[in-house]
Order: C-alpha cells, then sequence, then structure tokens
C-alpha cells in the first residue's frame, strides 16, 4: 500500500512551488469517547485507531492539526495507496473543469471519449459517470474472482490474467462492457465509472490524466508532495483506485469543501457552486441511493460529485476506499480528518462505522 511506485507503472501527479501550511493547534484525542455504532461498549479514540490496521490518522480543524499519527514504516511524507478516495480526487477534477467551461457534465460520454460510443456507456452523460448512475453492467463484488472489478485489474495489470478474453488496456477493457438498465437511474458503486471518467478528463482536454488533476488540483490546493496514479500498459490512468498520496495532502484536499472551493491560504481551487451542489445533492440522489442494488449501511444517505453521505440532516460527507481508506468532512465543526489503512479484507461495516464514529466523537468534543 505503500509502494505501489516500486513495482507497477505510475504517472506522477506534480506538486507546484507553492505548499500550503497547516498550523499547529494540538490536542490529547486519545481518550475521546466513541459510542459503538452497534450498541457495543464504549471505547477511546485510541481504542479504535488500534483495531483498525492504522497506518496513519490526521485530525484539523479550520486549517490546524489538532492530531496526527503514523505506525512504522508509514511517515508524514509516505505516499500511500488511496484506493477509491482516488474516485473524489478526480470528480473533483472534474468539477474544477466544469468551472472553467472545459467540460460539460451534462454532455454524454462518448462525445469526450468516441471508443466508449458502441458500448454500454452509450447515451450516458458525465453526470451519469460522477454519481454513479450509468446502467453499464458491473460488478463490484471484490471477493469474486470472474467479477468484471477483478476483471478490470487484469486489465490494467494488477492482476495475473487468468481469464480469456479481457482487454489488455483499461479502455479496451471499459469499451466490452455492456449495459443492464437505464442511465440516470439508481445508484449503483462501479469502479469502472471514474476510469471512464478519467478517459472524459483526458478527452475534453487532450492532456494526460494525471497532469491534468496536478495543474487543475494538485498545485492549485498547494499539495505539498508529488502523488502518483497507477497506469495500465499504455499510460491509461486508474482513477478509480490507483492514486497514491500523504496524509497530510488528503487533508488538504478535504478542507476544500470546508472553505466553498479555496485552498488553506485563500487561492480558488474548485468552483464554490461545486462544492455547493456536492453538499446539497440533486433533488433524487437521496431516492436513488436508497434504490441502490447492494447495502451501503447509510440509510437516508447519499452519494453526490465522489462523495459519499452517511446520513440525513447530516453536515457530515466522505471519501472511501476499500481496506479502510477516508476523508472525514463535518462542516459544522469545521473539521477535516483523513484515515489511511490496511485492513486485511476489502470492506468491513464495523471498522467503518468505529471509525466514522470516531471522527464524530472527535470532531463535536473539539467545538
Amino acid at each position: 500500500m505503500q509502494n505501489i511506485a516500486s513495482f507497477l507503472p505510475v504517472h506522477p501527479i506534480g506538486r507546484g512551488e507553492r505548499a500550503t501550511a497547516f498550523g499547529s493547534a494540538p490536542e490529547d484525542l486519545s481518550l475521546v469517547r466513541v459510542e459503538h455504532p452497534w450498541g457495543g461498549p464504549t471505547v477511546t479514540f485510541d481504542d479504535v485507531m488500534a483495531a483498525t490496521a492504522t497506518d496513519g490518522w490526521i485530525v484539523t480543524r479550520d486549517g490546524y492539526v489538532v492530531g496526527e499519527s503514523y505506525s512504522e514504516p508509514m511517515t508524514q511524507t509516505t505516499v500511500h495507496l488511496l484506493m477509491s478516495v482516488s474516485k473524489s480526487l478526480t470528480t473533483a477534477t472534474t468539477g474544477a473543469l466544469a468551472g472553467a467551461g472545459v467540460l460539460d457534465t451534462t454532455r454524454q460520454v462518448a462525445d469526450y471519449v468516441p471508443a466508449l460510443a458502441s458500448s454500454g456507456y452509450a447515451g450516458a452523460t458525465v453526470r451519469d459517470l460522477v454519481d454513479m448512475r450509468t446502467g453499464v453492467r458491473f460488478s463490484e463484488d471484490y471477493l469474486d474472482n470472474a467479477a468484471e472489478v477483478r476483471l478490470l485489474e487484469e486489465a490494467i495489470g494488477w492482476a495475473p490474467r487468468v481469464h480469456e478474453g479481457v482487454a489488455d488496456t483499461l479502455l479496451g477493457f471499459l469499451a466490452s462492457l455492456g449495459a443492464d438498465g437505464p442511465h440516470g437511474g439508481r445508484f449503483d458503486y462501479k469502479s469502472c465509472e471514474t476510469d471512464a471518467l478519467g478517459f472524459v478528463i483526458e478527452g475534453a482536454t487532450g492532456r494526460a490524466g494525471a497532469d491534468v488533476m496536478s495543474d487543475w488540483l494538485w498545485q492549485p490546493m498547494g499539495a505539498e508532495r508529488d502523488a502518483n496514479v497507477s497506469v495500465d500498459s499504455v499510460g491509461g490512468p486508474m482513477f478509480d483506485g490507483g492514486v497514491s498520496a500523504t496524509l497530510r495532502d488528503l487533508a488538504r484536499f478535504g478542507s476544500l469543501f470546508l472553505r466553498d472551493g479555496y485552498a488553506l491560504d485563500g487561492m480558488p481551487v474548485l468552483p464554490t457552486w461545486w462544492v455547493d451542489d456536492t453538499v446539497a445533492g440533486a433533488h433524487d440522489s437521496r431516492d436513488a441511493f436508497a434504490a441502490a442494488a447492494s447495502p451501503t449501511l447509510m440509510p437516508g444517505g447519499m452519494y453526490r460529485n465522489g462523495f459519499w453521505f452517511p446520513r440525513a440532516g447530516s453536515d457530515v460527507f466522505l471519501a472511501l476506499g476499500i481496506h479502510g481508506q477516508m476523508v472525514y468532512i463535518n462542516r459544522a465543526a469545521r473539521v477535516v480528518a483523513a484515515k489511511l489503512s490496511a485492513w486485511p479484507t476489502p470492506q468491513d461495516g464495523e471498522k467503518l462505522l468505529t471509525t466514522i464514529a470516531a471522527f464524530d466523537a472527535v470532531a463535536w468534543s473539539l467545538r
């Protein structure tokens, strides 16, 4: 998780000359009490971090670091695989491009990626990708080696090729997908959507997606370290889960959504309307989420612009990745937290919900 670039091809997502700085306002968070989400025993914040295979965590409030910790060998400068937190970086890049008029989310995917015109993506819009609402047929069952999410890994070289007929590039794999439902309907979490979005970004700009993310997100927000994204044999970016970055830069990213799209030093990065739209959702976002084909463990929640909203009537939203990656944003408490982990299994409902509860408890303790 901390060494992807040493054994897989990656494209750097370069930082710029300017790095924004956090202030320091340390608090002892270790003994903050955390109520178990399913009625188990009350534990401490440190207990939750210790029980959830944590590589590193950070809590910030209004641009000040109040707590931060790393488990060896991870350090403040280590880049760590973000898994599907990568999706939220990619949708934010889309928002920046939309704000500048470079990309239109109402246009069809095939307008930007002609190679997908005859695939299941025919008729889908960019907005459908951003909100995971296409009708493309794709299984996200991580424990099924024949599921499309695992075949995708064969296509990009993340897994041995054991299934016949799998394309040898990411775009070729996306072009092979069919559809089994209407576009714009229910929420259906599918990693392929963000990979298609990466090619939309490349089609709209005529540039490598990692370079676009650098110019439109990473540099403007004042990242301290270069990130990188895993690429396939021809340089196609795996934006669904292949970005690696430092914990502090994740906190910088989350802070954009506390500050109406502005970086810690006041530089505009994301359109304020994009942040507002993320928080408000579409008129039917919650209905689409409630109709999801798979359990979400988030009753009353929604998914909008690459972020998870775990409950109704709350200012809390999340960027999430399997094996325990998270950016936590609490606008009411002015808290952004992030956690990078190495869970032994891709998904674990108890670890996920106790981590959210731990960050909730810390956020409210800082008010």
